[in-house]
C-alpha cells in the first residue's frame, strides 16, 4: 500500500507523519511522531492509530545533535521497527518566495531556489530544507514534495500585496508574503465540512501559538494576512516582536552599534512575550505568574489581537465568523476569553461553558459573531498536497509548475 512521510522540521525538533493512500485517495494517518529537545534532551516519541504508543525514547545529545541525525534516527526507527516503506515524503517549507505559489516536486534546482530564501526565515527555512537534502543525497529517485506556508495567500490583491516602495524592489520579491498558509487552508477545507453556511463567508483565523498571525478568508481564499515579507511583522509571538517601526531598527544599527546579524538574533529570540515579560514566551508560564512583566506581555498580546481584528475585518468590508486555532487558540480557554472580550464591539458574545469545553462554537446563541474553535492539522495539509502533486506528475509542467 503506498505510503506517505510528512515531515516538519524546526529548529529543535523534527514532526513526522506517516499516512497510507487507501481507496479513492483518501489518507488514513498510521504513525504520528517526533523528536524534540535535539542537541539538548533528544526525545524520541510516537502513536500509531488509536493513539497506542509506540516508543518514547530519550537519547545522549551526542546521538542526535542535529537535525540531520535527528532524521537518519527517525528513519531508522521506522524503516527496522516499523517495517514502514515510503514511496513519496511531503515537507513543509516556510517561504516559497515569489517563483512558488503552489506545491512542488524538489530536485536539485528547486531546491537551490529555495535556499535564497533563507535570509528571510532564518528561524524555519534552515531546518525545513536540511531534511529535503539529506534525503535527496541519499534517495535521489525519492519524489519529495514542497509545501509552502506562503502559498495560500498569493492570490492576494496588488495593493495588499505591495510596499510603498519603488517598483523595482517589488520586481525582486520584497512583498507583502503571509505565512502559515498551510494551517489557514487546513482550518478553510474544515470549515467546509462543518459549517457550510458560514465557509464562504467573511472569516478571520486566528493562529496562536508560539508564532502568530492572523488571516481574513473570504469564498475559501486568503484576501490579507498580519505577516508580511518574513514572519517578524503582525502579532507579537513568543520571541519575535510583531510589527516594529523600521526606525527602531535604524536606531539599534546606528545609535546602539548593533551589526546586522546581532538586529536578526535580536528581533527572532528576544522579543516578543519574552522580552516584555522577561521571563518567558510561553503563555502557560505568564499565566501563572503573578509579576507585573507577564501581566503586560498577555495584555498587549490580547490588545495586539484586538487591533488587528479591526484592521482584517475592514479588509473584508464586515465580518461573520472569528476562528481560533494552533496552541493557544485550541488549548486555552482564559485567552480565547480575554480576547473575545475584545471582540464585543463586533457582536462576539463567549459562551463561558461552550469555551471551557473546547467546544466548536464557543460564541453564545444570542452572538452577532460566530465564534469557533478548529485545531489546525498542517501536516495533513501537506500529505494531501504530496499526493495531488505526484498524482498530476506526469507531465514536466506538472512537476515544475512556477509563476512568472
Amino acid at each position: 500500500m503506498e505510503k506517505i512521510l510528512v515531515v516538519n522540521a524546526g529548529s529543535s525538533s523534527v514532526k513526522f507523519r506517516v499516512y497510507s493512500v487507501e481507496e479513492r485517495a483518501t489518507l488514513q494517518q498510521v504513525i504520528s511522531g517526533q523528536i524534540d529537545g535535539i542537541g539538548v534532551r533528544p526525545r524520541l516519541k510516537a502513536s500509531g492509530t488509536g493513539d497506542e504508543k509506540l516508543i518514547d525514547r530519550s537519547y545522549d545529545p551526542n546521538e542526535i545533535p542535529d537535525v540531520a541525525s535527528a532524521m537518519r534516527v527517525a528513519g531508522a526507527w521506522l524503516r527496522d521497527v516499523q517495517h514502514v516503506t515510503f514511496t513519496s515524503i511531503g515537507h513543509r517549507v516556510v517561504h516559497g518566495g515569489p517563483n512558488f505559489d503552489r506545491p512542488i516536486c524538489v530536485d536539485e534546482a528547486v531546491l537551490a531556489d529555495l535556499e535564497r530564501y533563507v535570509p528571510l526565515a532564518p528561524l524555519h527555512q534552515p531546518n525545513n530544507l536540511a531534511p529535503i537534502r539529506i534525503l535527496l543525497e541519499r534517495f535521489p529517485d525519492m519524489p519529495q514534495v514542497a509545501c509552502f506556508d506562503t502559498a495560500f495567500h498569493r492570490g492576494h490583491s496588488d495593493v495588499a500585496d505591495r510596499y510603498a516602495i519603488p517598483d523595482k524592489l517589488y520586481a525582486e520579491g520584497v512583498r507583502r508574503y503571509g505565512f502559515h498558509g498551510l494551517s489557514y487552508e487546513y482550518v478553510a477545507e474544515r470549515m467546509r465540512e462543518l459549517m457550510p453556511d458560514r465557509a464562504g463567508g467573511r472569516i478571520i483565523v486566528a493562529h496562536l501559538g508560539s508564532g502568530a498571525s492572523m488571516c481574513a478568508i473570504q469564498n475559501g481564499r486568503s484576501v490579507e494576512s498580519t505577516m508580511g515579507f518574513t514572519a517578524l511583522d503582525g502579532l507579537p509571538m513568543g520571541t519575535r516582536p510583531g510589527q516594529i517601526d523600521p526606525g527602531v531598527v535604524l536606531y539599534l544599527l546606528s545609535e546602539k552599534g548593533m551589526s546586522p546579524a546581532a538586529v536578526q538574533d535580536f528581533l527572532y529570540k528576544e522579543c516578543g512575550l519574552k522580552g516584555l515579560s522577561g521571563i518567558s514566551n510561553d503563555v502557560r508560564d505568564l499565566l501563572q505568574s503573578s509579576e507585573p512583566g507577564p501581566a503586560l506581555a498577555l495584555d498587549h498580546f490580547v490588545y495586539r489581537i484586538g487591533l488587528y481584528t479591526g484592521y482584517l475585518a475592514a479588509s473584508l468590508n464586515g465580518l461573520d465568523s472569528f476562528v481560533f486555532t494552533a496552541g493557544i487558540g485550541e488549548r486555552s480557554a482564559q485567552m480565547r476569553a480575554r480576547i473575545g472580550e475584545k471582540l464585543g464591539w463586533l457582536g462576539a458574545n463567549i459562551d463561558p461553558e461552550a469555551n471551557g469545553e473546547n467546544a466548536l462554537r464557543i460564541s453564545h446563541p444570542s452572538s452577532r459573531l460566530g465564534v469557533y474553535v478548529i485545531p489546525t492539522n498542517e501536516e495533513l495539509m501537506i500529505a494531501k498536497h504530496t499526493l495531488a502533486v505526484l498524482s498530476a506528475a506526469g507531465s514536466d509542467d506538472a512537476v515544475h509548475r512556477r509563476t512568472a
